[in-house]
């Protein structure tokens, strides 16, 4: 069965206020300052991780690699802060929604070809995609059939700018072809979806931000962006349907990146500093177990995860979760994102979901 979570409401200001400030190394936590003081890191990335991103670099800061080490940020859409990279804007380490993202910086010859050999395929952050509802869910929203009901009124992000948008629609498309559907119900299920929309903002934050300020019945969200609103203050009720999505988040450093760059992605994929993704709302990267969050591994129980809907149990199993690598050709995108979100060369979309848009009137809103 789905699971219905609660989440307290509060101000929609506070969520917008995080921000990964220029850190230095005045309170470190180790003696002197480490080989790579002095150094800036400058990160590019999809606006969800900002608060993750700061509280790590909070704990790298208290190591050797990282005293004395600074960070300039910038966070936006993901599509849009990939594109920016490649028309000049400085960037030592990106973490982009998609795959696809940082391909582009490959192309650029910006990142080197190998970016995704390791372990975890590049992948430093995970999360699923959920649907925000209202307080007591007056709609009733108890899975994916439920949004296409007349009067359902949803928010979601746009995917020609957001990864996250790219997510939420590769979960609603795997609904129907993961569980016994044709690639045509699967169309016919995005289009009536689409022809929902009342908001289709930005980027993921903008998105929420949007449901938060009172648009919409239902928000196709990332799992993490409920738990971060409650712990900000904010928050909403969501459902997790019995199929659904594993997020995965790729980061990766630059060719020309200062040295201290390399540190910081072996931080970030450390149990210090998926730790603190863990404590933000993220499920862990677990490339055994894709989705699962160990918590002990981290040294922490569920009370820990402030903001969760349910303490004894902040991470549930998914009944069906899907994943790129099992289900749509990945590891990486592939062929799906043609399929579904491509435009021809004379700009008019030709993708499944592109077209689904167009024909909703709801493109350039």
């Amino acid at each position: 069965m789905p699971r219905p979570t609660r989440l307290l409401a509060a101000s929609t200001a506070l969520i917008g206020s995080i921000a990964l400030a220029a850190c230095g190394s005045t309170d470190a936590g180790v003696s002197g300052e480490g080989p790579n003081a002095g150094q800036t890191i400058n990160i590019v990335g999809f606006a969800v991780p900002e608060a993750a991103n700061k509280a790590i670099a909070e704990e790298f800061n208290k190591t050797e690699a990282g005293a004395g080490v600074e960070f300039s940020t910038s966070y936006g859409a993901s599509g849009d802060q990939s594109r920016a990279v490649v028309d000049g804007l400085k960037a030592d380490y990106v973490h982009l929604s998609v795959a696809s993202d940082v391909e582009r910086l490959v192309d650029a010859d910006l990142v080197s070809e190998d970016w995704d050999a390791g372990e975890n395929a590049g992948i430093v952050s995970t999360s699923i995609v959920v649907l925000g509802v209202r307080e007591g869910n007056p709609k009733n929203i108890q899975g994916w059939d439920d949004l296409v009901k007349p009067g359902v009124e949803i928010v979601t992000a746009n995917p020609a700018s957001s990864g996250a948008a790219r997510w939420n629609s590769l979960a609603a498309w795997g609904h129907v072809t993961e569980n016994g559907g044709s690639e045509e119900e699967a169309t016919a299920f995005v289009g009536q979806l689409f022809a929902n929309v009342v908001s289709l903002t930005n980027s993921g934050r903008d998105a929420t931000q949007s449901f938060l300020g009172g648009t919409g019945d239902v928000l196709l969200a990332y799992e993490n962006e409920a738990i971060l609103a409650a712990q900000s203050g904010e928050g909403f009720e969501y459902v997790i349907p019995e199929t659904t999505l594993l997020i995965e988040n790729p980061g990766a450093v630059l060719n020309e990146a200062t040295p201290a760059a390399n540190d910081w992605l072996d931080f970030v994929l450390s149990p210090d500093g998926q730790r603190q993704f863990v404590l933000t709302g993220f499920r862990p990267v677990n490339p055994e177990a894709p989705g699962e969050a160990d918590l002990a591994e981290y040294g922490l129980t569920p009370e820990d995860i402030e903001g969760a809907a349910d303490p004894a149990n902040p991470y549930p199993e998914v009944p069906h979760l899907l994943t790129l690598t099992e289900n749509f050709g990945g590891p990486g995108w592939g062929g799906i994102a043609d399929k579904l979100f491509s435009d021809g060369s004379d700009g008019e979309p030709t993708g499944i979901v592109t077209e689904a848009i167009a024909k909703s009137g709801k493109a350039t809103s």
